[in-house]
């Protein structure tokens, strides 16, 4: 079980008061290496521009690579732009593409990407809701255009929904994205009827949804789908503010409800992706609980 970060990741600082702050990466670090001391750790590489190219606009690369503020700058009222952001997100797109490469080089493989900034709100052009890069989505075009997969799933069990994703991979057949998520909620997308070409599943959560209603979306909905898939890779799109602690969100999870999800991810992948699993880190606000459900996550991850 590989785990990739890098300092610089904490260089990414919104600035006083942001719930996206340089402590979330310090909490879950502390509690994986408390609690799992076998962990295999490794350094993130930063991700290339090309690979960046693969889905995202020249444009967006220049606005978060090239401005190199000298105090934070706001993208929008939640996203924020600072002098270390610009390694921090090829640091955290760079974990991904490094962690897809470990798991289809070898003999399979499970990784997790310890890194921030989150990236599943940013979508081709546009950096959003504490997102510069969308690394998930960097990732699985890097499967599927330097590993030749044909199959590669994306599960985002994020609170809120991962729009950015979505929109990359709406008209791609190759890639099957599924989410569960609260509604109403930031950024609006996610509805039941949006489909894509075949290969989008939502499945929207009232407010105050419990771990039963989490498990039902998912056990009745979400993984048959992923089953008849039968992915190459799975990739996950890990944030833990659906827990019941989280200022963000109003879903009622625990813990336990991300590790029952790790485990049936773990069963589908060693069915049919040969146990290859990347999962890499979104939301999530409140520190004790971040740090509880990542090493559950984790956990779960390397059994």
């Amino acid at each position: 079980m590989w785990v990739y970060t890098h300092r610089a990741c904490l260089a990414h600082d919104p600035g006083p008061g942001h719930p996206e702050c340089p402590p979330r990466l310090t909490a879950l670090l502390e509690a994986l290496r408390a609690g799992l001391p076998g962990l295999d750790w490794r350094q993130a590489p930063v991700a290339s521009r090309g690979q960046l190219l693969r889905v995202h606009a020249p444009a967006l690369l220049a606005q978060v690579l090239d401005a190199r503020p000298a105090v934070p700058q706001r993208l929008d009222p939640d996203t924020v732009l600072g002098p270390g952001s610009g390694e921090a997100a090829l640091r955290a797109a760079g974990a991904v593409v490094a962690a897809v490469d470990a798991v289809l080089g070898g003999d399979g493989g499970r990784a997790f990407c310890a890194v921030r900034p989150p990236g599943h709100h940013a979508t081709a052009d546009t950096a959003m809701g504490f997102c510069l890069f969308n690394n998930v989505a960097v990732g699985a075009a890097h499967a599927l255009e330097a590993h030749g997969l044909a199959r590669v799933a994306i599960v985002d069990f994020d609170v809120h929904h991962g729009n950015g994703t979505q929109a990359i991979f709406a008209a791609d057949p190759r890639v099957l994205f599924l989410s569960s998520h609260q509604m109403p909620l930031y950024p609006g997308s996610g509805e039941a009827c949006e489909r894509g070409v075949g290969n989008l599943g939502n499945a929207p959560l009232p407010p105050g949804a419990d771990g039963a209603a989490f498990r039902a979306a998912w056990r009745g909905q979400l993984l048959p789908r992923l089953h008849d898939f039968r992915p190459q890779l799975l990739l996950v799109s890990a944030g833990f503010d659906g827990h019941r602690r989280d200022p963000l969100a109003q879903l009622q999870l625990e813990a336990e409800d991300f590790a029952w999800l790790t485990c049936e991810l773990v069963a589908c992948a060693r069915r049919h992706a040969g146990g290859r699993i990347v999962s890499s880190l979104e939301g999530g606000y409140d520190l004790q609980a971040l740090g509880e459900c990542t090493l559950a996550h984790v956990r779960a991850l390397a059994a």
